[in-house]
């Protein structure tokens, strides 16, 4: 349980997550719906853990193309941070923002979809879901906590952070791209 909790916490990376749900948070008019970003990817997260890869099946698609969808959607997120461009139509509505695109794909993305489906090949099913549970009570603190954590880091230490994290971003999603390529359309 513990090393599910831990795989998912590096994941899913809440804290590295900060800086981006810090800019979506003034996107969306100052205000992210904590508990409804919450429930949202712990839904899609427990619902890939019970049929994930039943239901990609069933919809024709594979993890790889799930996989490379999410990672575009990722390093356009990227680039907005980077560049300070804005390419996602600005929505002050928290409600649609808190599920597209933070509860997914932010949190609940492709890769830690994936993550998911591949820890029910080495672990109890028992214990991804209590991993689950531990990484939304986590998701919850870190996006309740986001009015301190920008207070902490000022205006000029989330630009700086921003644009940092906007980078790693990008990189996260050029990987997962590129691993997930190989053999796409087969």
């Amino acid at each position: 349980m513990i090393t599910v909790t831990f795989t998912l916490m590096a994941v899913i990376d809440m804290l590295g997550n900060a800086p981006v749900l810090i800019s979506l948070k003034a996107k969306m008019g100052g205000q992210i719906r904590s508990l409804q970003a919450t429930i949202a990817s712990g839904i899609l997260m427990l619902l890939f853990l019970f049929v994930g890869k039943d239901f990609l099946n069933l919809m024709g698609l594979d993890v790889k193309s799930f996989a490379v969808a999410g990672s575009i959607v990722i390093f356009i997120i990227g680039l907005e941070m980077v560049l300070g461009l804005e390419l996602f139509k600005t929505d002050h509505n928290p409600r649609s923002g808190s599920v597209v695109p933070i509860a997914f794909p932010l949190i609940a993305g492709s890769g830690t979809l994936t993550t998911i489906i591949s820890l029910k090949a080495n672990f109890h099913t028992i214990n991804i879901f209590i991993g689950i549970l531990i990484n939304c009570i986590i998701i919850f603190i870190v996006l309740h906590s986001l009015k301190w954590i920008e207070k902490v880091l000022g205006p000029s230490g989330i630009i700086v952070v921003r644009k940092f994290f906007g980078v790693i971003l990008l990189a996260i999603a050029v990987k997962i791209f590129g691993t997930n390529i190989q053999g796409f359309g087969k």
